[in-house]
């Protein structure tokens, strides 16, 4: 199977889109994952998947203006240019 390109997008669960993008990697697919909804809550689990994200070398895009300080701010069309570059889609 030759290596994807996935976009996931974590809608309404953001530390179960972190642990999906990073296991994604593993089996050498390219994987960008996009942050929606709403900011990520600060748990301890949510930052246990934001070190997968960083050891899988993903670095985690947002669609939430309040994140836009942390994170890479996609507007609609970045969003829209993410989705048509991807291989696969998965919304979580």
């Amino acid at each position: 199977m030759a290596d994807k390109n996935i976009l996931v997008l974590a809608r309404r669960d953001h530390g179960e889109g972190m642990r999906v993008a990073a296991g994604l990697t593993i089996t050498g697919h390219a994987v960008r994952l996009v942050f929606m909804t709403g900011p990520v809550a600060e748990t301890a689990e949510n930052a246990a998947h934001a070190e997968l994200l960083e050891l899988s070398d993903i670095t985690p895009e947002t669609t939430v203006p309040e994140m836009a300080a942390e994170i890479a701010l996609l507007d609609s069309a970045g969003l829209a240019a993410a989705m048509a570059d991807s291989d696969f889609t998965v919304n979580l």
